[in-house]
């Protein structure tokens, strides 16, 4: 082996892992937020669990990643140790899939069908159809499928220079007696768990050990303890993300380190130990890809099934490392940075937030309403503490979103990134204005004021219209329902318009000298925070709508929808027609001169 076999192998090893990484960041993208919405929906049961584990990872091509989202949700709250386990068990077989592919290169015959499925052969099909999506495709889509191919072909292509740069090494005597020390249990196993945790992914690892076995020199018996190191190796990721960490999260990277370490003490004891009685035919052959890849998915398949109905063990065993000693603040992050490693489940997890965040500043506003209709102090406490919550979620959402947005999402997150960083100002403000509504109501109580019967009629319906708009509003953007969010702005132009009359009436019951002014300054306060807080409700639903479609000239968007120039302007009209007859007031009685005189 000369210096340029050297060479061509440390080429062919980086395009290797390039590849790998390029791949696997390109079906993360793909799949984004949707990763977090299924394992918050499937991890109910073991089984569940398990296959969710599974189906993700082979998604994504990496258990490290898995389980790094896993430590990220524990530590968010928004998982517990318990659900996770089943993941992390499923997580371990879905690493094998990449073994399998890989596996596809050593297929042998001469066949046109079975030539076709070697990688060698349909790679080249693969680069010209990735390319050609990633340079003329508009779709962000079609771009990421093509990215997802060109990252399998490098992959591919960088494997087959591997494979042919250690050709000449068959013939080297030092590189067989290498291997046949590596025969040693013990030896083999260190040696895979240092090789996975310096490149940090067992896909890898496993990916150059099936390149060395196109040598012919790699054996079963120096293979399987390599096999059984890699997957210990795999955990130094979720080790490493696990820093920082709640004692849950830090439990999670213990029982994924665990149960590789116990799957590869049980099946190595078990494996030698009836080698002892009756020994292997097969320990002395040289292995093959496709040898390998049986090897890795026989012992995370049979790991699992040992390990899994002693889940509960493993939480104790993980729950006995990390005791629950009290940690000076220590709290559960409501947003995990770790997350940022799945961009799209970043994206996801914020959006969660910002939709507690929303429905804290709608509990704090209906308590806000009700007490300046009648003072209730339990209320009034309420929600003024939600006021300071509401607070830190902006600062802490604004900040995570701010560093979310330097990652590469796919066009749907990103798209959930802008709306979030543009409408949690929106849901902070719902809240300020529900707050100055319980000065206004304290100040109510305080000066026992008392607005006529006819007043009383025109706030309800107020109230009752705010209330509306916000909780339609809420739903608009929980659901992601667009066409629900259409409807706000109309209903906020009716607000407009009921807040304009009731300013009219009272000007009226003023000349009438059935009003005072004092009781002027409270009613316009109240009347400005209701016109304020549909105004942001009107700005959340326009900004989900603008960006929705990729445009984001609201004035111009609000313009032509008034002014009968868009599209939606007919939907408008009829919704603001309607919105009018659901809200009207009253009849004044006498013309308006019959009504505050009683009380104001």
């Amino acid at each position: 082996m000369t210096i340029f076999n050297l060479l061509t192998l440390l080429g062919g090893l980086a395009l290797f892992l390039f590849g790998m990484d390029i791949m696997g960041k390109a079906l993360e993208r793909q799949a984004g937020g949707k990763l977090q919405s299924l394992l918050n929906r499937m991890t109910s049961s073991k089984l569940t669990g398990f296959l969710l584990g599974l189906g993700v990872t082979a998604v994504i091509q990496s258990s490290s990643a898995t389980t790094v989202m896993l430590v990220g949700f524990v530590n968010s709250g928004i998982m517990q140790l318990r659900q996770a386990i089943p993941v992390i068990m499923g997580s371990n077989v879905g690493t094998t899939v990449t073994a399998w592919i890989l596996s596809l290169s050593g297929i042998d015959g001469e066949s046109f069908f079975i030539q076709l499925l070697k990688p060698s052969s349909f790679s080249p099909i693969l680069a010209v159809i990735g390319i050609a999506l990633c340079m003329f495709s508009k779709s962000d889509k079609k771009k990421g499928v093509g990215t997802i191919m060109l990252g399998f072909t490098v992959l591919m292509f960088g494997m087959e220079t591997m494979s042919g740069a250690m050709e000449p090494l068959k013939d080297e005597a030092w590189f067989t007696s290498l291997f046949l020390k590596f025969s040693n249990p013990v030896l083999g196993v260190l040696v895979g768990a240092v090789l996975t945790g310096i490149i940090q992914s067992s896909s890898a690892s496993v990916g150059i050990l099936q390149a060395l076995s196109a040598t012919g020199i790699v054996t079963f018996s120096s293979a399987i303890p390599i096999i059984m190191g890699q997957n210990i190796g795999t955990c130094v990721t979720a080790l490493i993300s696990s820093v920082g960490a709640n004692k849950d999260a830090k439990r999670v990277a213990m029982v994924h380190l665990y149960f590789n370490i116990i799957g590869v003490i049980v099946f190595l004891c078990l494996f030698y130990g009836i080698n002892a009685i009756v020994p292997w035919p097969f320990l002395g052959q040289p292995t093959s890809e496709l040898g390998i890849a049986i090897v890795h998915t026989t012992f995370n398949v049979i790991t699992t099934a040992i390990l899994m109905p002693f889940t509960r063990g493993l939480e104790k065993l993980a729950t006995m490392t990390v005791r629950d000693k009290k940690v000076a603040g220590e709290q559960t992050a409501v947003l995990d940075e770790r997350l940022f490693a799945t961009p799209g489940v970043a994206a996801e997890r914020a959006r969660a937030v910002a939709c507690d965040m929303f429905e804290m500043s709608r509990t704090m506003l209906v308590n806000a309403l009700d007490v300046t209709e009648k003072w209730d102090a339990s209320k009034a406490k309420m929600a003024e503490e939600c006021e300071a919550h509401v607070d830190q979620y902006e600062d802490m959402l604004g900040t995570y979103l701010v560093k979310l947005s330097a990652y590469q999402l796919n066009h749907d997150d990103n798209c959930t990134v802008n709306t979030l960083l543009h409408v949690i100002g929106d849901f902070e403000r719902i809240g300020d204005h529900a707050l100055n509504l319980l000065k206004t109501a304290q100040e109510i109580e305080d000066k026992k004021i008392n607005f006529s019967s006819q007043a009383q009629e025109e706030l309800r319906v107020l109230r009752k219209a705010v209330s509306d708009i916000v909780d339609r509003t809420e739903k608009a953007f929980v659901n992601r329902d667009l066409a629900l969010a259409g409807k706000i702005e109309p209903q906020e132009q009716v607000i407009d318009g009921l807040v304009r009359e009731v300013k009219t009436r009272h000007v009226e019951r003023l000349r009438a000298g059935s009003c005072t002014i004092e009781y002027g300054f409270v009613l316009n306060d109240l009347l400005t925070n209701f016109e304020r807080i549909a105004d942001h409700c009107s700005n959340i639903a326009v900004e989900m709508i603008q960006v929705s479609e990729d445009t984001y000239n609201t004035h111009k968007f609000l313009g032509e929808l008034k002014s009968g120039t868009s599209e939606a302007s007919g939907d408008f009209e009829r919704r603001y027609e309607r919105y009018r007859e659901r809200y009207a007031f009253p009849e004044s009685e006498d013309n308006g001169t019959k009504t505050d005189s009683e009380n104001e």
